[in-house]
């Protein structure tokens, strides 16, 4: 480097700004410099012999960076962040962006909640209310949603019945919704609170759940070809092996007798069971009917046929 080359690039070095400088460079107020330079987004600025501070060149890009990122409506604390060396500028990016689209999701979620109000009349909309306040942050509604369904679930199933049940009985609430999704995930957790419900899950006259929720599971399974056919359910084996399930939780024979008593019983028990699966077919994409569909086929089978024999 010649003696020339020296000379000028070290009178570059020595290029400072006063604060008035970086205000005209940067169309920032001399105020939010001073304010900047503060809370640490700017290196303290050394003083000339007049006393006046004098900013080096980097102070002019980072006074660059700042405006930048506040253009994108990042927060001041996080640009101090980076500036300080605290986090690097790819991280920042990568929260920002999981943050805004946190935010979006929400904002899509109000929307739709907000949607499946306006158009219904006074006592109903009053009802959608009441109902849609079950969700209001929806991670924390999800969690408390698979807690409950802990609490329902008779304690002694094996964990891969329990699992098989609730992988399909809570779902996750969908990221772009519609109204009526957003409904239905607000009345599954309604439902799930109701104390109808509860007893039916609980089956408190069981002494062996765990065989007895195998065993209907096996059931449901056996009719699910039948329901996605829309076959009606009349005298098939998949009914019949429902019937002797729940003779065997009763501790009973499977007869006429004791199946016109589970339609009797069922008119009632089973209605909530049947809304709760309706509601979760208006969120779910899965091909082919669900446990919990195939169980209300089999219940509705009984009751068709049975509901006047007893």
């Amino acid at each position: 480097m010649t003696s020339t080359a020296r000379e000028i690039q070290g009178a570059e070095m020595q290029v400072t700004w006063s604060i008035g400088e970086l205000s005209t460079r940067t169309g920032l107020s001399v105020k939010a410099i001073r304010y900047y330079t503060d809370i640490g987004l700017l290196p303290t600025a050394p003083r000339s012999e007049g006393g006046h501070r004098r900013y080096p060149p980097q102070a002019l890009e980072q006074l660059k960076l700042v405006q930048q990122l506040r253009a994108l409506d990042v927060p001041i604390a996080a640009i101090t962040n980076v500036a300080t060396g605290g986090q690097r500028l790819g991280d920042l990016v990568a929260e920002q962006l999981a943050s805004t689209q946190t935010q979006l999701a929400e904002l899509r979620w109000r929307e739709a909640a907000l949607q499946a109000l306006e158009g219904c009349s006074g006592p109903e909309r009053l009802r959608r209310l009441r109902v849609l306040a079950r969700v209001q942050r929806r991670p924390q509604a999800t969690a408390d949603f698979a807690r409950a369904w802990q609490r329902v679930l008779p304690p002694t199933l094996p964990r891969r019945l329990a699992d098989a049940i609730t992988a399909q009985a809570v779902p996750e609430p969908p990221c772009d919704p519609t109204p009526d999704a957003v409904l239905a995930y607000a009345e599954l957790h309604f439902l799930v609170a109701e104390p109808a419900f509860l007893g039916y899950w609980a089956a408190s006259h069981v002494r062996d759940k765990a065989s007895m929720y195998a065993a209907l599971l096996d059931a449901a399974d056996g009719a699910a070809p039948a329901v996605a056919a829309g076959r009606a359910p009349h005298r098939c084996e998949a009914l019949d092996a429902f019937c002797r399930a729940c003779a065997r939780a009763y501790d009973t024979e499977d007869t006429p007798h004791f199946r016109a008593f589970m339609a009797t019983d069922m008119q009632t028990t089973v209605a909530p069971f049947r809304r709760y699966w309706q509601h979760l077919d208006t969120l779910t994409t899965t091909p082919g009917p669900s446990l919990g569909r195939a169980h209300c086929w089999l219940a509705e089978g009984v009751i068709a046929e049975y509901g006047s024999a007893r």
